[in-house]
């Protein structure tokens, strides 16, 4: 009896827990698998589609995904909703983004001069083109993507993210698909994203990696590996193209991808359980700006499922899905910094770059800030970097890796109304004589024949050295009396001559930053200042065919202060400018017997802001004033035209002709109103009064009501090639006007 009721508790025992077993087995439902294609732009279809599976409560066990897909996949499995990816990609400006578009305030002065002169850069390796990988570093990218995924750096398994993942790249070595499922998540989905010719390879455990969908857009069968009972997948790929939309290269290259994937998806459509395929036929890899609509495309698709997703929700009707807050990060602790491949520049010339010290908070802005200042030097081709959490804070992992070139062939063409055509002509190079100093020869050929040579020492925020040669001229017509007395007008009858200013100077400076938009200059000049014309003849050898007004050297000592936080040079839509120049100088062959010693200060000051998205105001403040002798006026202040990056002591001026004003003293009012009528098409209004003359801030005259004054309405074109503007000027005094073109970058 004892062994039959033995028998029968274990009998009943061995019952409840199978019918426990087959309760959870029922409770927990199918193990979903979700794969995501790549397709550039078109991948964001993708965030629709989760939209509507989270709007049902899927659990999702696995997600598998190639290009876009693994961007898109990884943020969903590290704890992002639909909708909250919604909301990130809503607000990225992906030709910023892409591009690789360094905001201004990430160079030093020295780089932006160099970044805002020349259109095209053409980089040498031992006198052979040396092109480079792709058109973008991916940089921002990458940025962005360690930003977004900063609170799973903890997790080096991507298996035991909140929800499992894996992604696709492609060796490009070998040409075999890797699969990338631990390690640091933000470079893994950087690589299977990296699209040939757009984005540069991404070196990961000495592999070069590309974008996965070269070898597998749809990882379907890796996905069903790891379990997964059913599978839902988004395609976003389309059939092949036809020539009207086959006319950018990463849609050609995609095209020819696209003749193996087509095939592959055939089969694979087929054994994907829930096959969500939107369409985007009208969209492209590049669509960014149609974000929003590809999204919507998304769920429209996921919606043409409904019936089978609802019926997997039921599945899962007892499972609750957990709902993952993402931490908002605005500040980080870095503990330690450690750094791989800086071969060439120095540890303390990176972190002089990054403004980084350790043990110390800093705001993630301040670091993308600081990312982004040692990009801009172009010395270095990535910078991949890693924040692995220790203690209450990170430490900060980064491979960098050096550029190669160092020679450059640079070119730029320019015109205006004063130095005319111009076709610029550069080389430079970099590490000639040190690892940290740069050496660059601008030749300009066209109406003046002009060169400016720079060689440059860039010790970071200590004291830099530079030394500077330029040679500079150009014809103008001008007024006879600014060189001419009375008598001599009376004598010939002329009212306007032609005058070549020839300037010839050199400089050895010394330059540090206090931050990276405030310099401070100090350093010794030489000049060669010529000025002379073949109108009149009034010299005593009759070989002579001009008369010779200046034929002087100039030696002096200057300083300057320079703090410049606008966003763009041309087009500012905020930031403030303090620019200012003081000179001493001390000696002169003294062509004309009238030298003795005398100084110019100078300063501008700007200020931008913004009223809208479209419409922003400058207000700009400039003067300037002489100190000691005034017999010599050769370097006196002379007003009018429009322009940038003028020589000695000219000044722009509407309303009136360049070099129309004189004086040893002025000062000066602008105001600038400039809509954006169109993405980098300006129309602005602008007007400025002036006080010219002698001795304005010892007799007060500079707080008198203003002598001159001038107005412009213009249109301006911000290209890759500098700004195109056209600029219509005329002045209440003279009652004339006066039009101003320019085209390309100033130099």
């Amino acid at each position: 009896m004892k062994a039959k009721i033995i028998i029968l508790t274990l009998f009943l025992l061995i019952s409840l827990s199978t019918k426990a077993q087959n309760k959870a087995i029922e409770t927990q439902g199918p193990k979903v698998g979700l794969v995501l294609s790549g397709g550039g732009a078109k991948g964001l279809a993708h965030i629709g589609a989760l939209k509507i599976i989270d709007s049902l409560g899927i659990k999702i066990d696995y997600i598998g995904g190639t290009s876009m897909g693994a961007v898109i996949g990884s943020l969903y499995a590290s704890g992002y909703s639909g909708k909250e990816l919604e909301r990130i990609f809503n607000g990225l400006d992906f030709n910023k983004l892409i591009g690789d578009d360094l905001p201004r305030a990430s160079k030093t002065f020295y780089e932006r001069d160099n970044f805002e002169k020349y259109a095209i850069s053409i980089p040498f390796n031992n006198f052979k083109i040396q092109l480079p990988s792709a058109i973008s570093r991916g940089q921002n990218v990458f940025n962005l993507f360690s930003k977004l995924t900063l609170h799973v750096s903890n997790i080096d398994k991507f298996k035991d993210l909140p929800i499992p993942f894996f992604c696709i790249a492609t060796n490009v070595e070998t040409g075999k698909p890797v699969i990338l499922e631990q390690g640091s998540l933000a470079q893994a989905i950087a690589a299977s994203g990296a699209f040939p010719s757009l984005f540069q390879p991404v070196v990961i455990n000495d592999q070069i990696l590309i974008d996965g969908g070269v070898v597998n857009n749809y990882p379907l069968d890796e996905l069903k590996a790891k379990g997964m009972d059913i599978i839902i997948g988004v395609d976003v790929q389309d059939d092949l193209s036809t020539r009207e939309n086959l006319k950018t290269a990463p849609e050609i290259l995609l095209q020819i991808n696209n003749y193996r994937t087509i095939k592959d998806m055939k089969d694979k459509s087929v054994r994907t359980n829930i096959y969500i395929k939107p369409d985007i036929k009208e969209f492209t890899v590049v669509s960014f700006d149609d974000g929003k609509q590809i999204i919507k495309r998304g769920e429209v698709a996921a919606n043409k499922n409904l019936k089978a997703l609802k019926e997997l929700a039921a599945k899962h009707k007892t499972h609750t899905k957990i709902k993952y807050t993402i931490p908002k990060i605005d500040s980080i602790r870095i503990n330690n910094i450690f750094l791989k491949g800086n071969d060439t520049y120095t540890r303390s010339y990176v972190l002089g770059k990054l403004k980084i010290k350790t043990n110390e908070e800093t705001t993630y802005k301040e670091f993308t800030r600081g990312v982004n200042n040692l990009v801009a030097t172009n010395n270095f081709e990535s910078f991949l970097y890693q924040f692995k959490p220790k203690g209450n804070g990170y430490d900060l992992v980064a491979n960098l890796k050096e550029s190669e070139t160092k020679t450059f062939l640079k070119l730029g063409a320019h015109f205006d109304d004063l130095y005319k055509s111009a076709a610029l002509l550069n080389l430079t190079q970099k590490r000639l004589f040190f690892n940290n100093d740069v050496a660059t020869l601008d030749l300009i050929l066209g109406d003046n024949i002009r060169y400016n040579f720079e060689y440059y020492i860039d010790k970071g925020f200590y004291w830099s050295i530079g030394l500077r040669s330029r040679y500079n001229t150009f014809h103008k017509d001008i007024s006879a009396s600014l060189l001419l007395s009375e008598a001599e007008i009376a004598t010939t009858g002329l009212n306007i001559l032609d005058v070549q200013l020839k300037d010839f100077t050199n400089q050895f400076y010394l330059q540090t930053l206090f931050r990276k938009d405030l310099s401070f200059v100090l350093g010794a000049e030489h000049k060669k200042l010529q000025i002379a014309s073949q109108t009149i003849i009034n010299n005593p050898d009759p070989n002579a065919n001009e008369t010779v007004f200046e034929n002087s050297d100039f030696f002096s000592v200057f300083g300057k202060l320079k703090f410049d936080t606008y966003s763009n040079k041309y087009f500012p839509k905020k930031g403030f400018l303090f620019d200012s120049d003081f000179h001493l100088y001390l000696s002169s062959s003294n062509f004309n017997n009238n030298f003795a010693q005398f100084s110019f200060a100078k300063a501008n000051i700007g200020y931008a802001f913004s009223v809208s998205d479209k419409f922003s105001v400058i207000l700009g403040s400039e003067g300037g004033f002489r100190i000691g002798d005034q017999s010599n006026q050769s370097l006196s202040f002379a007003l009018g035209g429009y322009g940038n990056n003028f020589i000695n002591n000219f000044i722009s001026f509407y309303g009136y002709d360049y070099i129309s004003i004189i004086g040893d003293s002025f000062v000066k009012g602008l105001i600038n109103l400039d809509y954006e009528f169109v993405k980098n098409h300006h129309v602005n209004l602008s007007a400025n009064y002036a006080n010219v003359a002698d001795n304005i801030f010892t007799n007060g005259e500079w707080l008198t009501l203003p002598d001159y004054s001038g107005y412009a309405i213009g249109y301006g074109f911000d290209t890759i090639i500098g700004p195109i503007e056209a600029k219509y000027t005329w002045s209440s005094e003279t009652n004339e006007s006066k039009w101003f073109f320019n085209i390309g970058f100033w130099f």
